[in-house]
């Protein structure tokens, strides 16, 4: 009884706390689809009172959008492997303690985890490799996380050794032993790494709003919080003016293009989850579990 009364208590939490956490995407994703001159629109509804795709018209006829996207999935399709490789390929060389050096090394790169020069400095040496203005800026400063390192080496470190020697007495070098033995078995905490630099990525604007003064650089991140920005002023209207745009009877308005950029910038990273969830949970527990 006192099992069944935990379960029931358990699942009703996590219920809760879906339909909270899962509502308010739920009220954008419903704003973007309803037409933006309907006199309910805004009010709490679960779904379109009104079905329209004007919005998302709106946003994908915009070049500047359009270009944004393009940004922000090249450096996506770019950056993730990068960031993979490098990261797999420094966690594989200090996961060997017999490394000459190799407590020296782990503190120099533990060592940039707690302590970094700040925006100024990290300004200077990106103008200093002529990155300001150029998609690269998006790739090469951030395609190492030392915490990711750590992550993937505390997981090699767990696996058997006996793997590498079969390989060795096979025959097989560094490299072959890295390539063939050690990546496939490291599926799980290398789809996590991948959804993390994938999010990050994709979400990313800061960066495009330092090192980026080209237009044709901005990420749909980015985008999104000039259209925010931009559209913050329409709650300082006047009433005449707020009435005389009711008039209008537009299909879309303020509120609803930012409802759409939204859904657009969300959705697409937010279905990698269901992709990559059998190897997420994995990867981050037995990736913790050694220090």
């Amino acid at each position: 009884m006192a099992t069944v009364t935990g379960n029931t208590f358990v699942y009703g939490f996590l219920l809760l706390l879906f339909i909270v956490t899962f509502f308010p995407f739920w009220h954008i994703f419903i704003l973007s689809l309803n037409d933006a001159s309907d006199p309910t629109y805004g009010q709490f509804m679960l779904w379109p009172s009104d079905f329209s795709l004007e919005s998302y018209k709106t946003v994908l006829n915009d070049a500047e959008i359009l270009n944004s996207i393009v940004v922000t999935v090249g450096r996506t399709v770019i950056g993730v492997p990068l960031t993979l490789a490098c990261v797999s390929m420094l966690a594989y060389a200090l996961s060997k303690r017999e490394l000459v050096g190799w407590r020296g090394i782990n503190l120099f790169f533990v060592f940039t985890m707690y302590f970094s020069g700040g925006l100024i400095p990290t300004y200077m040496v990106v103008r200093s490799l002529n990155l300001i203005d150029s998609f690269w800026v998006f790739i090469f400063p951030g395609i190492m996380s030392i915490f990711w390192m750590i992550l993937v080496r505390t997981y090699m470190e767990g696996l058997p050794k006996e793997m590498e020697e079969a390989a060795q007495i096979e025959g097989a070098n560094d490299i072959q032993i890295f390539l063939k033995v050690i990546i496939p078995v490291c599926t799980p905490v290398l789809a996590t790494i991948t959804l993390f630099s994938a999010i990050g990525h994709w979400n990313a604007w800061y960066d495009a709003y330092i090192y980026t003064y080209n237009p044709d650089l901005k990420t749909l991140s980015a985008v999104l919080v000039k259209i925010l920005n931009q559209f913050q002023t329409s709650d300082m209207l006047s009433a005449a003016q707020q009435l005389a745009n009711e008039q209008r009877k537009l299909p879309v308005s303020s509120e609803s293009i930012r409802m759409a950029v939204t859904m657009v910038a969300t959705l697409p990273i937010i279905l990698m989850y269901p992709l990559l969830q059998k190897y997420f949970l994995k990867g981050m527990l037995i990736g913790a579990v050694k220090g």
